[in-house]
């Protein structure tokens, strides 16, 4: 299942003005008992969308994974907006399943304006693209299927139960089947693809997830690729008793930073 197929399922449920989609995501984008929570948060950012419109750009989404998502179970999702000015809309979403609340998501829009401030970002990498995928290879029963659906080219760091040092991982990120285009809901898959960088400490498997998880959107930005790499560079700032925070920058292929992402996980390894 393309994650095209899955955002057009929103798209097509929400265009004649309903507050709910819902839809069933098959076990490809299965991660242990749950759907991966890139997918999760994007349909439900791409239910947020639709119900927003064009003309104004995400400038930020909070989400919160309150709990499990079953695969191939429907999953609804309504849309509320909490407020709509003349240059911000703040949007709440809710996805559900089984009368439980499975993710919470807010996000915030804002329509472009003239200002005499302009900061240029002075964080870049010095990275090369890469030439081929270099990540996980698909184990059964111990890779997260959701994996096969992307390429990972890891530079910097290693990979998951390595018995690392490290805390932090430079890669680089993009889908293994382009899509027709690269929107904000695409964007927010890819960025999750990456497993929290202090799993590549332990020696043993050991699951973790995310509990809470803030993006932010640079704009203005270039038009995106859709066979384009994304580079990818996240340090964790603090983790402890179970709990981890990271924060990571997102560019273009390019090196245009595009996103900010900050993290909350909660990992299993006792």
């Amino acid at each position: 299942m393309h994650i095209d197929d899955i955002l057009s399922a929103v798209q097509q449920q929400l265009a004649n003005g309903a507050d709910r989609a819902t839809i069933q995501v098959d076990k490809s984008w299965s991660q242990g008992r749950t759907l991966f929570g890139g997918i999760s948060a994007a349909v439900t950012y791409q239910a947020i969308a639709i119900k927003v419109g064009e003309g104004r750009l995400l400038r930020s989404l909070s989400t919160s994974f309150v709990g499990p998502i079953s695969a191939e179970q429907p999953l609804s999702i309504d849309v509320e907006i909490l407020r709509q000015g003349k240059n911000v809309t703040q949007v709440l979403a809710k996805a559900m399943q089984d009368d439980a609340v499975c993710i919470t998501a807010l996000a915030s829009f804002g329509v472009e304006r003239s200002s005499k401030i302009k900061v240029d970002n002075l964080q870049f990498h010095d990275h090369q693209l890469p030439k081929r995928a270099n990540f996980i290879p698909q184990i059964p029963k111990l890779v997260p299927k959701f994996l096969r659906h992307f390429d990972m080219a890891i530079i910097e760091g290693k990979m998951p139960f390595m018995a690392n040092d490290a805390s932090a991982i430079f890669g680089w990120m993009r889908f293994s089947k382009a899509p027709k285009q690269i929107t904000d809901a695409h964007i927010i898959a890819l960025i999750d693809s990456w497993p929290p960088p202090v799993l590549q400490m332990l020696r043993w498997p050991a699951p973790a997830s995310s509990l809470s998880w803030n993006l932010e959107f640079i704009h203005p930005h270039r038009d995106i690729a859709t066979t384009d790499w994304f580079a990818y560079q996240v340090k964790t700032r603090q983790a402890a008793d179970g709990y981890g925070h990271t924060e990571a920058n997102i560019w273009d292929a390019q090196g245009e930073l595009i996103a900010i992402s900050r993290q909350v996980f909660t990992v299993f390894d006792s």
